[in-house]
């Protein structure tokens, strides 16, 4: 049945779904930060609806969270506090307006010229390994002192079990509800075990605002923040590819690769503007549109509405905050390591030759400064992690002689085998 011939009560309950596939890596990234997972609600739908505005409705695609900053926000937080983490952001996103009007100017290929697989692929790695740390820690539940490290491994290597099995047995559409899965079962353990503490519920009003935080600007983690967005720049070219796969249709030339850029832009800076994070298109809602061949935008739309409606719901947020940190880093095992391997497919997929030296240079150097946390520069000016390890890959891969030129639109699309790769992992 198509979108023409469907009854009109059903698009909301499809938009309603749509979310549901989005909704626990949605969620993710702002508990992992201490982001408001309300904000993030709120902001993804926006950010979808500002996205439907500049692409004329013509992509039907959903805007959250992004993985990709999970590591680089951690640490802004920490370092510049949230608001100035906020005006980072936000400039973050006018950055992808630029890339924008880049590939406006240049054509598609301009993005594949200046981050080849043999960059993006190091710098994805790099993101889900040195976060590895990260999801450890939470799965043996430390610094924490309500509950013992034996309950943390119960309750995290539940979620991870019930992740991994719905990832790779589940069927249909179930099975793009692999970390929501994982959530429900580990939460589930966590309740039995008496380590939920439910103060935040009882606390919380049935009707209320997100935690709304207004943006400050200052040029440290404005620095520290911009290379961050490679990665998820050249994942929204996978993933407009991606859809385009399923639907059959050319997005690359209609509305166009710029405008769908620009769209992702607009919404990471207005998603920053209300204290959200960084909006990047979802794979897990494109093979969902694959699954149930429902290709209308108007899906999205609506999906969009229901986030919206569902971030003043107090006490949504308020159970959000309940939820025990090894749940998260049971799931996050898998996660992380699935964004590492998702890098290294990139380089296999893409037939990067480790042989040829400037190929081995780009890569080693990128994943040694990453993983072992290489800083360049003071306190006052640095480079570290995912952004250095980007200016790195793009610089070596420019400077080194044997650069191809940039690559045809059609040869893009030959590259459709990496891309698919993005349908069945979350966003890296």
């Amino acid at each position: 049945m198509t979108m023409d011939n469907m009854p009109a009560w059903r698009m909301p309950l499809i938009g309603a779904q749509m979310l549901v596939v989005a909704f626990g890596s949605l969620v993710l990234m702002p508990l992992l930060t201490g982001l408001d997972p309300s904000v993030a609600l709120f902001t993804a739908g926006v950010g979808t609806l500002i996205f439907h505005l500049i692409t004329g409705r013509t992509v039907p695609v959903f805007l959250a969270s992004s993985f990709a900053f999970i590591a680089p926000i951690a640490y802004s937080v920490h370092t510049w506090g949230l608001s100035a983490t906020m005006g980072a952001l936000m400039v973050t996103g006018v950055l992808y307006m630029l890339l924008a009007g880049a590939v406006k100017l240049r054509g598609p290929g301009f993005i594949h010229y200046l981050m080849p697989p043999v960059v993006i692929g190091p710098i994805i790695m790099v993101i889900g390994l040195s976060l590895a740390p990260v999801a450890v820690g939470m799965a043996m539940g430390e610094g924490a002192e309500s509950y013992t490290r034996t309950q943390a491994l119960i309750v995290s290597m539940s979620a991870l079990l019930t992740t991994l099995l719905v990832a790779t047995m589940a069927k249909g559409l179930f099975r793009l509800l692999p970390i929501l899965s994982g959530v429900v079962v580990g939460y589930g353990v966590a309740l039995a075990m008496g380590m939920v503490d439910f103060t935040a519920v009882n606390t919380a009003a049935w009707v209320a605002m997100p935690g709304f935080v207004a943006p400050t600007f200052q040029w440290q983690p404005i620095l520290f923040m911009l290379p961050v967005a490679i990665a998820p720049a050249i994942e929204h070219v996978g993933d407009v590819l991606a859809i385009g796969n399923v639907t059959r249709k050319d997005y690359i030339k209609k509305p166009g690769l710029h405008r769908t850029l620009m769209g992702d832009g607009v919404a990471t800076s207005v998603a920053a503007a209300f204290g959200g994070p960084p909006n990047t298109t979802y794979s897990e809602v494109t093979g969902a549109v694959m699954l149930t061949k429902v290709f209308n935008p108007t899906v999205m739309i609506w999906a969009a509405v229901t986030a919206i409606v569902l971030a003043f719901v107090g006490k949504l947020g308020g159970i959000l905050q309940t939820i025990p940190a090894p749940v998260m880093g049971g799931i996050l095992v898998l996660m992380f390591g699935s964004i590492a391997g998702v890098g290294m497919n990139t380089l296999i997929k893409a037939r990067v030759d480790m042989a040829q030296a400037r190929n081995l240079v780009i890569v080693s150097t990128t994943l040694v400064f990453g993983i072992g946390g290489m800083v360049i520069g003071d306190a006052d000016l640095s480079l570290q992690g995912i952004a250095l390890c980007g200016v790195v890959a793009i610089a070596l891969n420019l400077i080194l002689p044997g650069k191809q030129g940039q690559i045809p639109v059609d040869d893009l699309h030959e590259e459709q085998a990496i891309v698919d790769d993005f349908i069945s992992h979350g966003k890296s």
